[in-house]
């Protein structure tokens, strides 16, 4: 019986153009009303997901950072977190400079959550383009308040506690980063890259090593005392692989990348722009 479930928002819950289509909604609250504890479990900082947590009124806290932070969205009760050390903050700082990276440190979890950076390349546009929606998606004021720049992020990383660290840009030039990524910091982090060939943009998040999506479902399972039988997840990317591993029933969006759509152990729904949530809802939970 499923008694948990896990959405991812972009790509997934959200339509193309950033929506909650009105049939994902409607089922989102029948699930609830069925009883079953439904959650965001976002690559999103907790900041960026509150709203739409909020929108949705959501009987769970929200999975953030791609596992790394539990949080509810009403209370911003923090429910769990993992953190990166300072030593470990700075090898990546180091890592992603070398290449020619800049980095996003995301810091503060039991609060509302500040994201540091020291500078931005001027060649950097997908980081250019999620500074101006960040600042779209909260307004003016409250964007600022979230997003600090400071002269050297080495010298500042010792006062905050850093949930995540990101880079971002062209498939390319992330493909390339996210080797030397690999070969520098080996096993002792959880690096996930979020591709969307059709934007010609790839996320780099990097997390501690007891940080993923599934495991940040798993942990809430636990809580729950539910074990993954118990638990149905849905998503897009690679950064949702864990959790849909993880998950008794697990379903992918019909958008999602065809490595993911050939594994024939997940169930493939419609769209994102197809309200492809409210399908497996009413398939997996509502008619099961």
């Amino acid at each position: 019986m499923i008694q948990l479930l896990a959405l991812d928002l972009d790509g997934t819950t959200l339509n193309s153009s950033g929506q909650i289509p009105d049939a994902n909604r409607e089922a989102i609250r029948a699930a609830e009303s069925a009883g079953v504890l439904v959650t965001i479990a976002t690559g999103r900082r907790f900041r960026d997901a509150q709203p739409v947590g909020r929108e949705l009124g959501l009987n769970a806290p929200l999975i953030t950072h791609n596992g790394a932070l539990l949080k509810y969205a009403d209370s911003e009760e923090t429910v769990a977190c993992s953190l990166l050390t300072t030593e470990m903050s700075r090898e990546i700082v180091r890592v992603g400079k070398d290449y020619g990276g800049d980095a996003l440190v995301s810091t503060d979890p039991h609060g509302h959550g500040t994201l540091i950076y020291d500078r931005v390349s001027e060649h950097n546009l997908p980081l250019k383009k999620y500074l101006r929606w960040s600042e779209t998606l909260h307004g003016g004021e409250s964007a600022r308040e979230g997003v600090a720049h400071v002269p050297r992020l080495e010298d500042v990383l010792h006062e905050h506690e850093i949930v995540h660290i990101s880079f971002s840009g062209s498939c390319d030039a992330m493909s390339a980063m996210l080797s030397v990524l690999n070969r520098e910091l080996g096993n002792t982090v959880t690096i996930l890259p979020t591709i969307y060939p059709s934007m010609d943009f790839t996320l780099i998040d990097i997390l501690p090593a007891d940080a993923s999506k599934g495991h940040g479902t798993a942990r809430l399972a636990a809580i729950e005392g539910l074990e993954p039988e118990n638990v149905m997840a849905i998503g897009d990317n690679f950064n949702d692989l864990e959790m849909l591993e993880y998950a008794g029933t697990a379903v992918v969006m019909g958008n999602a990348d065809p490595r993911l759509l050939e594994r024939d152990e997940f169930y493939t729904t419609l769209s994102n722009d197809e309200a492809g949530v409210a399908a497996a809802i009413e398939r997996f939970i509502l008619n099961s």
